[in-house]
């Protein structure tokens, strides 16, 4: 956090999100400390107000304030209960003397009812941000939501790229190999969100002449005369890493989809290679 902050040099653009790893109390008075904000899921049922009670005490007592929909699949949308409240948050028993008390903003999003074949949704969040309103409470469950595209760039970045493999001696070689990685899983994962958020853009947005070639030689389309869209292309992509396209699987993923990558690149390779070798 300190770092990330140095590198930016304005804290008070940052908000630091976290999981539930980093529902650390000194890390609330650090991010105070440096001026920068954060947005944690909470998982410890810290001591409030006056020490008599605790968050979750008081939460018990807020009304439910906002509704909110959330579409975990094609046909499933969770109804999401909102409560937020601003709350003095006391340290630890035995850190009282070192970290003065927070007042910090509790937001809870649980799911009405039970839901059918999946767990019900139910988020605990902290921060030391206002909210005064449903609209921004939303905002910051929004915002905690993105989270979970850094945990998937760093599964292509270890299941994919391996990049816990390698077996370079020094730090420097390490640092510059994993350097190319992230740009070449930042692209996997992009293909893969571009493919989900805007299926019918061309092409040319996310890939190069000769990859659009060598797919359309590979998987020759069959009705030539439709208008070509970047989807129908990952979609190529994702037939060469296994992806078998049937009516009911679901978007591929990004395995799938670095798999297809690999294979293709190395396609290209073989072809860029013959034809500047053999002309």
């Amino acid at each position: 956090m300190r770092q990330s902050t140095e590198l930016l040099g304005a804290p008070e653009r940052l908000v630091h999100i976290g999981d539930r790893e980093n529902d650390i109390f000194e890390f609330f008075c650090a991010t105070q400390t440096i001026g920068t904000h954060f947005l944690v899921r909470t998982c410890v049922n810290r001591l409030a107000g006056d020490g008599g009670h605790t968050i979750a005490d008081e939460m018990a007592e807020v009304d439910v304030q906002g509704v909110h929909h959330i579409t975990v699949a094609a046909d499933d949308v969770a109804e999401l209960e909102l409560k937020y409240r601003r709350i003095r948050v006391l340290p630890p028993i035995g850190k009282h003397k070192r970290y003065p008390a927070q007042t910090l903003t509790v937001i809870h999003a649980r799911e009405c009812g039970e839901p059918a074949g999946r767990s019900r949704i139910e988020w605990k969040l902290i921060t030391d941000l206002p909210v005064a309103s449903s609209s921004e409470a939303i905002e910051k469950l929004e915002w905690y939501a993105q989270r979970w595209k850094i945990e998937t760039f760093h599964k292509i970045l270890k299941s994919g790229c391996r990049a816990e493999d390698a077996k370079l001696r020094t730090a420097e070689r390490l640092v510059n190999l994993i350097a190319v990685l992230c740009i070449l899983s930042w692209r996997i994962f992009w293909l893969t969100m571009i493919n989900r958020v805007a299926p019918m853009v061309p092409p040319q947005l996310a890939l190069t002449e000769i990859e659009i070639t060598t797919l359309d030689r590979l998987r020759p389309d069959k009705e030539p005369n439709v208008p070509k869209s970047l989807t129908g292309y990952i979609l190529k992509i994702a037939r060469l890493g296994g992806y078998l396209a049937r009516a009911q699987d679901p978007p591929p993923g990004n395995i799938i989809i670095w798999r297809g990558w690999a294979r293709l690149n190395n396609i290209v390779l073989g072809a860029t290679t013959t034809t500047n070798t053999y002309g």
